[in-house]
């Protein structure tokens, strides 16, 4: 029967969703029938996307292709920041106006996506598109008494209105005193308290408001697009770990102060990318742009790179982990050219195969689980084409149809191999007649002299592997 994969938990249990706010996953049940709202927050347009960036993009468009394959009625959003202190930076840096620098950039950013293959959402969200609903959310919240402006035309949010502040990042008010900057403002009642709109200093793109000449802050943008979007509560709400606090925070302190009703029901968050064991930042250099990353590797290996940990955790950028996930696929590619060239058709179901991809799935996204599966299919797959098995055909068709969810095996099996494959250099003719004499030497039983010559091949920098087809030579550089 071969091996078996394994999973975490039984076949037959229902989904379940890593909710932040519990510290624990739940069982996932919409808010209304099959009906989900989910949003995730996406890229401040100061600069090129990274690979960060588009990751999290990669994460939240998988779970709803997942969520809809599992029969729910998904509508997913997905905003772009574009008024910001970094955008405002780089304006500043450029010479290009604010508005048409994030134009600019948004649709360099939307080009790369496009190469990574990732979907679009079903509702863009831009924040300069919002401003009279941010205007009327802020109006609401000083009504209501939970924000107050300042006599220089900024507002701010009172963390002291809101009680259950903290909620979703674990923390008290002192410890969130701990863990944000602190802007040294003397007419705000509380160093916690966050800026709902920033009045215009001289020189940046403003709008018109009650209070004066301003823009808006960051955290209201968000919480204002959901509700335009999808009304008072969503079903998922998805981002970046690093955006539990303060942002998520606050989104959640000012919105549900606004409505009195809960905002998301799951809040789901990715882990970081880390390169070479370090946070990716710009004061450190270590930024990887999407754009060089596709100019050297294709979207399915960046894909299989990047799904090969479980979305919650970190991942750690090394040197062989974009290589690695290349070689990996080539390899089963080549699995599959080996099939086609046996003369077994590729067609044909697998359910096996299709339900363990969704047992995986339904634990909490984890994709990690699903791709391990794939080495051992595959390794069966080879002993069932050697022994003409043929219905390792409708196992490879299986896994093109249910991995294509993931952006895998999307590619013609000859054209990935001949791209991505692994290239031997061209071997000397010397070191290919020496491998000729050792298997002339084994055929005749002379391993001594065989042995003495594969040590000569192998001072001469190239090793032969003795496989089914004959003598292989490689390369040890």
């Amino acid at each position: 029967m071969g091996e078996k994969a394994v999973f975490p938990f039984a076949v037959g249990e229902y989904m379940k969703i890593y909710n932040t706010l519990t510290g624990k996953k739940q069982e996932f049940i919409p808010l209304e029938g099959n009906k989900v709202r989910m949003y995730a927050c996406g890229i401040t347009v100061s600069g090129e996307a990274h690979i960060g960036h588009a990751y999290q993009a990669l994460i939240y468009d998988i779970m709803r292709k997942y969520l809809v394959k599992k029969g729910y009625d998904v509508t997913y959003a997905r905003n772009y920041t574009d008024v910001d202190d970094k955008i405002i930076a780089k304006s500043n840096e450029t010479g290009v106006p604010a508005e048409e620098y994030a134009k600019e950039m948004i649709k360099v950013i939307d080009r790369e996506m496009a190469r990574l293959c990732v979907d679009d959402p079903d509702i863009w969200l831009k924040a300069t598109e919002s401003i009279e609903d941010i205007i009327s959310f802020v109006s609401t919240l000083i009504e209501k008494g939970h924000a107050y402006a300042t006599k220089k035309g900024d507002v701010y949010f009172s963390v002291e209105s809101f009680p259950s502040y903290g909620k979703l990042s674990h923390r008290n008010l002192e410890d969130a005193k701990n863990g944000v900057r602190i802007d040294n403002d003397e007419e705000k009642k509380n160093p916690l308290d966050f800026a709902l709109w920033k009045s215009a200093k001289p020189g940046e793109p403003y709008w018109e408001s009650p209070w004066g000449q301003g823009r808006p802050g960051w955290h209201i943008e968000c919480s204002t697009m959901n509700k335009k979007a999808f009304g008072d509560t969503i079903d998922i709400h998805g981002g970046g770990r690093d955006l539990i606090f303060p942002h998520h925070e606050n989104e959640i302190a000012q919105t549900e102060a606004l409505t009195g009703k809960t905002f998301a029901n799951f809040w789901v968050h990715n882990g970081l990318i880390k390169v070479n064991g370090q946070k990716m930042s710009k004061s450190l250099g270590n930024s990887l742009f999407l754009k060089d990353l596709l100019d050297r590797y294709s979207h399915e290996t960046v894909k299989f790179a990047l799904l090969s940990t479980n979305y919650r955790a970190d991942i750690n950028v090394t040197d062989n982990l974009f290589p690695d996930a290349e070689k990996h696929l080539a390899e089963f590619y080549g699995v599959i050219i080996s099939a086609k060239k046996k003369g077994i058709q590729i067609a044909g179901e697998s359910p096996v195969i299709d339900a363990e991809f969704n047992e995986a799935m339904d634990n909490d996204f984890n994709t990690a689980v699903a791709i391990s599966n794939l080495f051992v299919y595959f390794k069966r797959i080879k002993s069932k084409i050697n022994a003409g098995d043929l219905s390792a055909g409708a196992d490879i068709n299986q896994i093109i149809k249910t991995y294509s969810l993931l952006g895998l095996f999307t590619s013609v099996p000859e054209e990935f191999v001949e791209k991505y494959g692994e290239k031997q250099a061209e071997i000397p003719a010397e070191v290919t007649a020496l491998a000729e004499q050792m298997q002339e030497a084994r055929k005749v039983k002379d391993y001594q002299t065989a042995d003495a010559i594969r040590a000569k091949i192998d001072c001469m920098g190239y090793t032969v592997l003795i496989t089914r087809e004959g003598c292989v030579i490689k390369s040890k550089n």
